[in-house]
C-alpha cells in the first residue's frame, strides 16, 4: 500500500462512525458512473413523480407493498 494512501486510511479511520459509514458507498458510486444510465434513472425518477401528481397511480407504504409481494408469492 502506498504512503498517501495509509495516510489517508489512518485519516479516515478517525472520522466519526456514521461518517465513516457513508464513505464506502461514495466510493463506490463513483467508480459506476455512467451518463446513460443516470440519465435513464433521472428520467424514471421525473415520470413516477409525474404519475404521482396526476394521481394516475398512488402511494402506498412499503409494509404494504411488501405484504402485498408476500401474498402473490403464496399464490
Amino acid at each position: 500500500m502506498s504512503t498517501s494512501l495509509e495516510v489517508l486510511e489512518a485519516e479516515v479511520l478517525k472520522l466519526p462512525p456514521a461518517d465513516r459509514s457513508h464513505l464506502p458507498e461514495r466510493l463506490i458510486a463513483s467508480l459506476d458512473t455512467d451518463p446513460d444510465v443516470e440519465q435513464a434513472w433521472a428520467l424514471e425518477a421525473d415520470q413516477r413523480k409525474a404519475s404521482l401528481a396526476s394521481g394516475l397511480v398512488a402511494e402506498v407504504s412499503a409494509q404494504d407493498a411488501i405484504n402485498r409481494l408476500r401474498q402473490r408469492l403464496v399464490r
